[in-house]
């Protein structure tokens, strides 16, 4: 790791983006406004990209040649901190930034934010409220799924793609043939992603919430609580309305995020944006997925 002094640094700050992300705009006018220069670290293959100023073209699925790149960017131009727009630069904006000596999050905090079973693990291991929860191989018997299920977990439950984000392929399951039947549809859907392997977990009853805030060496920072006004009780889980402020007694707001506080935590969440979404019922607060992340 470099020894990086930050107060000798210009304030210059690389952002991790795709091509056609809809969120660079708002950083891009937060960053003029703050008087900050960012640098763009737009995944491209490096011999399609057009020379342009202020573009550093990478490979996000090759991290261990983009973090080299921007370790080499950094040496002619330093850099005041790294960061990723979305969970698919994460990994590489926490290697990078842990490699030059600037404030990170742990890198296994951005593996887990790409792998709902790691995060999973993560959030239990680290004593947040999860539901009960099996990882499933894509090629395993659909009688030994049933019967794990059945045992160790029950219904209703819901089957989730470990990787898919948007809540693509998640889908909840009454009973023995709703489950056979989504378990199916969902290992047709990650065939085509290279997919091995999809969750079953317990359906967690209640209200969900989702939580926007920032991290400061690990204490949480509120920015914003929303409700979800729609019932997301399945089967399917498509997300239509945020409401902010929220309309909920302060003290359960207050339980919401000593939860998302304690899930960050358990993830290696240090510094940064950390967008998290739970569900809520009688025996209080549980943690869907907390991500190091701005909300979208």
């Amino acid at each position: 790791m470099l020894n990086v002094n930050q107060n000798n640094l210009p304030k210059r700050v690389l952002l991790l983006t795709t091509a056609h992300s809809y969120r660079g705009e708002a950083f891009l006018q937060a960053a003029k406004s703050l008087e900050i220069e960012v640098i763009q670290a737009v995944d491209m293959p490096p011999g399609l990209a057009q020379p342009a100023p202020k573009i550093l073209p990478v490979t996000f699925n090759q991290p261990d040649e983009a973090v080299a790149a921007i370790v080499d960017f950094a040496e002619t131009r330093p850099l005041t901190a790294i960061l990723s727009v979305d969970d698919s630069g994460a990994l590489i904006a926490a290697r990078a930034a842990q490699a030059l000596g600037l404030p990170h999050n742990a890198p296994e905090a951005a593996q887990a934010a790409r792998d709902k079973y790691i995060m999973r693990q993560m959030l239990a291991a680290g004593g947040a409220a999860v539901p009960l929860f099996h990882n499933f191989s894509l090629d395993e018997a659909m009688e030994q799924v049933t019967a794990v299920v059945q045992n160790k977990i029950g219904y209703p439950c819901v089957v989730k793609p470990r990787a898919l984000n948007g809540s693509r392929g998640v889908i909840r399951a009454d009973d023995e043939g709703e489950l056979v039947t989504a378990v199916t549809r969902v290992r047709r859907l990650l065939q085509p992603f290279g997919g091995e392997a999809y969750l079953v977990e317990k359906f967690i009853p209640g209200f969900e919430v989702a939580l926007e805030g920032v991290l400061a060496n690990g204490r949480l920072h509120v920015l914003a609580l929303f409700d979800k006004p729609d019932p997301l009780d399945g089967p399917y889980f498509e997300e239509t309305i945020y409401v902010t402020p929220s309309r909920l007694p302060e003290e359960t707001q207050q339980v919401i995020a000593e939860m998302a506080e304690r899930g960050a935590r358990a993830l290696g969440l240090q510094t940064g944006s950390v967008h998290a979404e739970l569900r809520v019922n009688e025996a209080g607060p549980w943690i869907v997925e907390v991500n190091g992340r701005s909300i979208g």
